[in-house]
């Protein structure tokens, strides 16, 4: 690993990408990208509100293009995939026209996103209460008008004993993950966590075809995150040294050892789709499962082109109904009859509002959700 991983690099992409890449932004988002050079005029995959700008001999303005030490591979399966799209197109009442599952599904592209790894070593001394589980048996009496009386019932209750521990912890913690991203909690909370248990070394043909996010987090910005990442893990070590059922109150004094940092990219696809006034909505898939994070916008279009038609059967139901009420001062039966078909009609013409309601309430919830 790298000492240093937030040092300029330079005006050129590093060697050790292995392949020919050019560095482009977004000027909407300012996300910033390695991409090929067929790729580097494509819409940003992240907002999909502009082309990338390539930076071409403007590297140096790029903060961090180091390259990854490992890399966690696509594992959604092809019927996964089609199925999270379709769940996601079909779930939105009167989507827009260009929101469908084929369209969504032509327009998916690989993007790998950073995120930061960190090897140290702490020694500290940490204290915390251990809980140790016992079993405490006692009797219940309860009166029984089946049985005539009194009984008896053992029960057997689960209990903890609360000590207080101490100790030494000196470890080295490899590879603990902290956020390359502004938005990398977000993300997770909207698309899940990634299982980098199945990391593999970087090799270029890995990225092939891909776009890669860069970092917009220092490892110094990481820093924060990566240190609550390392106490989970050491009360954790505790835990199991002290042999306990429970672990609370833990707390230590670390000091830090020299910090290797290393970055590791996580899989997604990208996609997107327009609304009625053009506007593109990018869609991020999770490259292992399938989920996926982006807005949901329903056509307040397609819903008024549904209510139009129920409107003009209704004025047709009501223009039938007042005809044969009219009829029904020379045929009395037909009276009736018109009657009845007027108050069709006017049920027919309040539920013509429902879809554009329907909408209305939809679109209005996503936009709460944020």
């Amino acid at each position: 690993m790298s000492e240093r991983a937030a040092e300029r690099t330079g005006s050129t992409i590093p060697e050790g990408w292995g392949r020919p890449l050019q560095a482009a932004v977004c000027e909407h988002c300012d996300w910033q990208y390695l991409v090929g050079a067929d790729r580097a005029r494509t819409r940003c995959p992240h907002c999909s509100q502009t082309a990338l700008t390539s930076l071409e001999d403007e590297v140096g303005e790029l903060p961090i293009v180091r390259p990854p030490e490992f890399v966690v591979p696509f594992e959604v399966s092809p019927d996964g995939l089609e199925q999270g799209v379709e769940t996601f197109a079909d779930g939105i009442p009167f989507p827009p026209a260009d929101l469908n599952a084929e369209t969504l599904k032509s327009r998916l592209e690989k993007v790998y996103l950073p995120t930061w790894l960190v090897d140290v070593e702490a020694d500290a001394l940490w204290e915390a209460e251990a809980g140790f589980d016992y079993q405490v048996v006692s009797h219940e009496e309860r009166y029984d008008d089946r049985h005539g009386g009194w009984i008896t019932r053992e029960v057997e209750e689960t209990r903890t004993r609360w000590e207080p521990r101490v100790g030494r912890l000196t470890r080295m913690y490899d590879n603990v993950p902290a956020p390359a991203l502004e938005e990398d909690a977000r993300l997770r909370e909207r698309l899940g966590h990634w299982d980098d248990g199945t990391r593999e070394p970087y090799q270029p043909s890995a990225t092939a075809e891909a776009s890669i996010a860069l970092p917009d987090r220092t490892p110094e910005d990481a820093w924060s995150a990566a240190v609550l990442a390392v106490r989970q893990r050491a009360a954790g070590e505790c835990q199991r040294a002290a042999a306990a059922d429970h672990f609370r109150e833990f707390l230590w004094t670390p000091t830090y050892g020299q910090r290797n940092w290393s970055l590791l990219l996580l899989p997604v696809y990208a996609t997107a789709y327009r609304d009625d006034e053009g506007h593109a909505h990018a869609l991020l898939v999770h490259g292992q499962t399938g989920r996926i994070d982006g807005p949901r916008r329903a056509s307040l279009r397609r819903a008024r082109r549904v209510s139009m038609i129920v409107g003009l059967v209704a004025l047709v139901i009501l223009a039938l109904g007042l005809a044969m009420v009219a009829a029904g001062l020379m045929v009395p039966p037909l009276a009736a009859a018109g009657v009845a078909a007027v108050l069709v009609a006017l049920v027919v013409g309040v539920a013509a509002l429902a879809p554009m309601l329907l909408v209305w309430q939809f679109n209005r919830r996503q936009e709460a959700a944020g």
